[in-house]
């Protein structure tokens, strides 16, 4: 198998122009054939599954597709329906359906994973195989109600998940899971009553396994803070505590260790004037995880606080979400922060153009410059103007994204002495067709090419024909 052929049908699997009767022929691939065909088709097959809106004959052959890996790609798809996705609950293979129960992995934060309807979770929670039901507990896409309705559950794992919907469960059920006759239970129900009960808190503090949570969130009795400041028992983490008496606060305001004080700066009750008397520093790339921040990133007072306070790791925090309204988002964008900068262009949906530039400028090459450029508001006009003739190739490469460049331009690019500044080229859909075939038997571009939605019909049967992809 030639190297570009291979590469060749990788950009085909993905080309969004692909022909329906294509992408079935792809898909209709059963593993069969010499070993190094059966490779090259497999990993285009798996790109396939990947690909956004399968038309609905694309999905059955996927559902039914006798390779169990492309049936498990498809379950783990960012991209895919969840009600598609769904359709494998009863999938013969436990592996197919433990990736279905845990979901997608690794999708961009920007990136939206609908969850799978309750009911279905529920069908999942009664499988047979125990990797499935663990991959299900272990997924981070469960909805609220689902998570709730676990509260009641036979297995005591499903019971300990339930905790975390503990502000929503009744009264009854809280106390079930407080008595319950599973240790790890009792435990998780523990940890999330005892910050408004300060008997359970002094009880887990006694319990090696509990004792740094409860330290962090749960209601204090002032004699036990007043030892656990003397006795210095992980003071950064108990300088958050939010039931900390306001006198012990002031004195680790001034402890010795810096981390302390740090931790002191943060509370959510200081106003400015008192956070920004602590001595405090931050590091140049500290990213600002702040619990009440993180917390409230969907609500305006709690954003509003964040984003003007005049404390680095606030804004960074604030920068974080999604949520942010405009004007907090521009005043945000003002800072010149470059770790804010970094955090907006990777979290928010309207981070203005200016930023996501500056971003790219100042990180080319790295994942957040990557969230940046791949960002929908990323700027396309001017861009040949000013980077056609940039020292760097990575810059030069942006020039393809401008809808003003021609196709002698594009053409020129992708003859380019970067690598990516001619792969981000060969997939533009202006590069003049000899180059573009050309470019399908050229090693590094042939991916990029084969994805041009340009590409003729002809030029993608011949890449499966080549390939090895079965008529």
């Amino acid at each position: 198998m030639v190297a570009h052929h291979a590469s060749a049908l990788d950009g085909v699997a993905r080309n969004p122009a692909l022909p329906t009767p294509l992408l079935l022929r792809l898909l209709a691939f059963d593993g069969t054939g010499d070993g190094t065909a059966h490779g090259v088709v497999a990993r285009a097959l798996l790109l396939a599954v990947q690909r956004p809106g399968l038309p609905e004959a694309a999905v059955a052959r996927v559902l039914a597709h006798p390779l169990h890996g492309v049936r498990e790609e498809f379950a783990t798809s960012a991209r895919a329906d969840p009600a598609q996705r769904a359709r494998l609950a009863d999938d013969p293979c436990p592996g197919v359906r433990a990736a279905l129960a845990h979901g997608p992995d690794g999708h961009a934060p920007r990136t939206h994973v609908p969850p799978l309807p309750d009911e279905v979770c529920a069908r999942l929670l009664a499988d047979p195989d125990p990797s499935v039901r663990t991959a299900l507990l272990n997924s981070p896409y469960l909805t609220p109600s689902f998570t709730a309705s676990l509260a009641t559950h036979r297995d005591p794992a499903a019971r300990r998940i339930a905790t975390r919907a503990w502000a929503v469960l009744p009264a009854g059920e809280r106390a079930a899971l407080l008595a319950d006759h599973d240790p790890a239970v009792r435990r998780a129900a523990a940890l999330r009553e005892c910050r408004r009960d300060a008997d359970l808190t002094a009880e887990l503090l006694r319990d090696p396994e509990s004792a740094v949570e409860a330290l962090r969130h749960g209601l204090l009795h002032r004699a036990d803070a007043e030892r656990l400041v003397a006795e210095r028992t992980r003071p950064a983490d108990l300088a958050g505590n939010p039931s900390l008496p306001a006198d012990l606060v002031e004195r680790l305001a001034v402890d010795p260790d810096e981390d302390v004080r740090l931790a002191v700066s943060l509370r959510p009750e200081l106003d400015e004037t008192r956070r920004m008397r602590i001595a405090f520093t931050v590091g140049e790339f500290a990213r600002g995880d702040v619990e009440w921040v993180r917390d409230g990133a969907a609500d305006p007072e709690v954003l509003g606080r964040a984003a003007t306070s005049a404390h680095p790791l606030l804004r960074r925090a604030a920068a974080q979400s999604p949520h942010l309204p405009p004007e907090l988002l521009r005043l945000l964008a003002d800072t010149r922060d470059p770790m804010v900068e970094n955090l907006l262009g990777v979290h928010h949906p309207d981070t203005p153009e200016d930023v996501l530039l500056r971003v790219y400028e100042r990180l080319g090459g790295t994942f957040s410059a990557w969230m940046a450029e791949s960002h929908p508001r990323f700027p396309r006009e001017g861009l040949a103007a000013r980077y056609a003739d940039h020292p760097d190739g990575a810059h030069r490469r942006l020039a393809v994204r401008d809808p003003a460049a021609t196709p002698a331009l594009i053409e020129r690019l992708s003859h380019d002495p970067a690598v990516w500044t001619r792969q981000a080229a060969a997939g533009d859909p202006r590069l003049p067709l000899p180059r573009l075939r050309e470019a399908l038997h050229i090693p590094e571009l042939a991916s990029s090419a084969g994805a041009n939605p340009a590409l003729p019909v002809e030029e993608m049967a011949g890449v499966l024909e080549r390939a090895g992809v079965p008529a």
